[in-house]
């Protein structure tokens, strides 16, 4: 009996702190995270327990997407329709205000000095938002670690993203050109001109490029990889559509069976591909230069230079595999979708196109595009930033308190994420003008401080210590393959194109990418 009674209160005991911890997390604290915002006259939605305005902004996405809309760069309202209206709202004069995605105050930010403390001077104050824990499934490696952490995969991966690696790998993104050349050139053998979707091309370009360059294999070989990822990323945005509960990935769902399965092939190619190299490079019989290989070397060196100092060791093959899935994902991803929109937007603007076409004579003729010649291309590389202005392949970036911090005027309890809206600063009329939703690639004329008069307000590969450290080769590959384009093609937009950008973990056309190639 005694057993009994004691069993019974234990039970009473773990349901009332399982309670508690649940009252804490979906309503106690947020109570006192929103008293803290309100009282320094930030201006922000009620919350709702327990989805916070995450339903609102999935119905408003949702309804924005089911059509297109008229052609134009007046894009943020389809985009980000919650947060412009959310800035409309509650903005006001701080250039701040908050929403709730679940029970976390999402505080936005559209300050640029705020947003220059977030992600320089005040660097090593926040940490990445835990996020979904199903996003570990897609990719983790050094964009989604913190502290020690960060600062060693980083330190360790920069060597392979060099200037100077870059120059070994354009015969990787020059074969890759001249196989996209041929099939195009194919396609409008009969008339001189064919219509073509041009984001799945772009979607097998960039694939091959990243197999190449990064892992010295063709894009079939990768293909599998690169169809596992989108379908994992798939169910991933599924995920981020509502609050995610403690403990849900365990359950032994259909969707959370399929995850797995996706991560463990994933996981089993790569770790065959890393074993064969790194046995390779043991043996000396490694003759490739591609980014796994100088990964993998850079972390042999770190190893041997930290010596036998258990935390400073180089990074296990299971964070090589990480930081092989993140190249994977952002390496052909992110740069399908700007190429994409590059050719969208050259589509628009002939006058652009024409200009850059005779920049691009200019330098090689009908020769290949080299590393040199690339690096003086300034109107294309103009094209280019106005691209990554109006069509960000990320929308905002994200961070949270740990410890209470000042930003500006404004203090911030533990728990705050800040989010800073890639998208909304970037078509900010405020700040760049009145032509902010035009595209007008002189502004970067005279390059990015100029145009953005040294405020941070261009940002489409992140800041400060964190900036994305592939921004280099991503641009490389842009201008090696609009180059080896604009010398063979022109190229105008379809009647069929629906001009409908949405969100898929990046920013992407809805309905594809339907243009008329005409060969010169």
């Amino acid at each position: 009996m005694a057993l009994i009674l004691v069993l019974f209160w234990s039970l009473v005991v773990v349901a009332a702190a399982a309670v508690w911890r649940a009252a804490e997390w979906l309503w106690l604290r947020p109570r006192r995270l929103d008293r803290a915002l309100r009282a320094q006259g930030l201006r922000g939605s009620r919350y709702r327990i327990p989805n916070g305005d995450l339903k609102e902004d999935v119905r408003l996405v949702v309804e924005a997407r089911r059509k297109p809309i008229p052609l134009s760069h007046r894009i943020t309202h389809r985009l980000v329709p919650y947060l412009h209206r959310a800035m409309d709202l509650y903005g006001g004069g701080t250039k701040l205000s908050f929403s709730w995605i679940g029970p976390s105050p999402r505080v936005m930010i559209m300050d640029p000095e705020i947003i220059r403390e977030v992600l320089s001077t005040k660097f090593g104050h926040f940490e990445k938002p835990k996020g979904n824990p199903y996003g570990k499934y897609l990719a983790l490696g050094v964009a989604t670690y913190d502290g020690e952490k960060w600062a060693k995969h980083r330190r360790i991966i920069n060597p392979a993203f060099h200037v100077e690696k870059l120059k070994v790998m354009i015969p990787a993104f020059s074969a890759c050109c001249d196989e996209l050349m041929s099939r195009w050139e194919d396609l409008a053998s009969g008339e001189g001109s064919c219509e073509l979707n041009v984001w799945p091309e772009f979607q097998r370009f960039s694939g091959d490029a990243i197999s190449r360059a990064a892992f010295g294999s063709s894009y079939k070989e990768g293909r599998r990889i690169f169809e596992l990822q989108l379908e994992q990323g798939q169910l991933l945005m599924e995920a981020a559509q509502s609050v995610y509960f403690p403990g849900l990935r365990f359950l032994p769902t259909q969707k959370n069976r399929r995850r797995r399965e996706l991560l463990r092939e994933v996981v089993g190619i790569l770790k065959s591909m890393i074993e064969q190299r790194q046995n390779a490079i043991r043996q000396g019989k490694n003759s490739n230069t591609d980014l796994l290989t100088l990964l993998l070397e850079s972390n042999l060196q770190h190893s041997k230079e930290q010596g036998n100092h258990s935390k400073q060791i180089g990074l296990t093959t299971e964070e090589v595999i990480e930081e092989c899935k993140l190249f994977y994902f952002a390496g052909h991803e992110t740069t399908s979708v700007f190429l994409t929109w590059a050719m969208i937007l050259l589509s628009m603007h002939p006058s652009w196109q024409e200009r850059a076409r005779e920049e691009i004579l200019q330098t090689f003729g009908k020769n290949k595009p080299d590393f040199d010649g690339l690096s003086r291309l300034k109107v294309v590389t103009m094209i280019l930033y106005e691209v990554l202005r109006l069509y960000p392949p990320g929308l905002f970036l994200a961070r949270e308190t740990y410890k209470e911090i000042k930003l500006g005027e404004f203090n911030f309890p533990p728990g705050v994420q800040l989010l800073l809206p890639i998208i909304l600063i970037h078509h900010s009329t405020e700040l760049w003008g009145e032509d902010a939703e035009e595209f007008n690639p002189e502004r970067f004329a005279e390059g990015v401080s100029k145009a953005t008069n040294n405020q941070l307000i261009f940002f489409p590969f992140g800041w400060g210590p964190r900036i994305c450290v592939g921004q280099n080769f991503a641009l490389t590959e842009a201008k090696m393959c609009l180059a080896a384009i604009l010398q063979r093609f022109s190229v105008e937009l379809s009647p069929s194109y629906a001009h409908a950008p949405c969100t898929v973990l990046i920013l992407q056309p809805q309905h594809g990418a339907q243009v008329i190639l005409h060969k010169l």
